[in-house]
């Protein structure tokens, strides 16, 4: 699902490029900033998987984003919507080298005034409960607690529990 960028104070999110993939894969693949991820970190990456994240930006149903920072271009983090019947479902992954900067709040809010922009209805994100950043920051734009789920963090035996918050627009 392509749309154009969309500008926060500090960032621009904009549509996911193939130029990307290796760049989202050190994020997602790394043990430690993907620790809060449903997919587990793979040691090796195939070619296949390569490609899969190289098509991201084509995807139909799910709105692939890269953070980049206005001034220097440099890529900060990863974000994502579902819209389906006013609700959009959203996520997000800032590089480590980014923690604790506020980028993570600036990548909510800036999906939040998109998808109010457009007429949604609700937003939901689901963060696991050991996750206290990213707790907070849903607490912070008033997103509540609607369910808590058991999974399993895929590829593995570890169960994890999943927050699903919600926001009412």
């Amino acid at each position: 699902m392509k749309i154009g960028p969309i500008e926060t104070p500090r960032l621009w999110l904009r549509g996911f490029t193939p130029e990307d993939a290796d760049f989202a894969i050190s994020i997602w693949n790394d043990p430690e900033m993907g620790e809060y991820l449903l997919d587990e970190c793979m040691e090796t990456v195939s070619e296949e998987y390569h490609r899969e994240i190289e098509a991201l930006g084509e995807n139909e149903t799910c709105c692939y984003l890269i953070a980049e920072d206005k001034t220097t271009g440099e890529r900060v983090g990863t974000c994502s919507f579902i819209p389906e019947e006013g609700v959009y479902d959203i996520a997000y992954c800032v590089h480590k080298r980014f923690w604790r900067q506020g980028y993570a709040t600036e990548m909510v809010g800036g999906m939040m005034d998109y998808a109010k922009g457009r007429g949604a209805k609700k937003m939901t994100i689901y963060i696991f409960s050991e996750n206290p950043g990213s707790n907070a920051i849903a607490r912070k734009f008033g997103f509540q607690v609607v369910e808590t789920l058991v999974k399993k963090k895929r590829g593995t035996d570890r169960e994890i529990i999943d927050y699903k918050y919600e926001l009412e627009l």
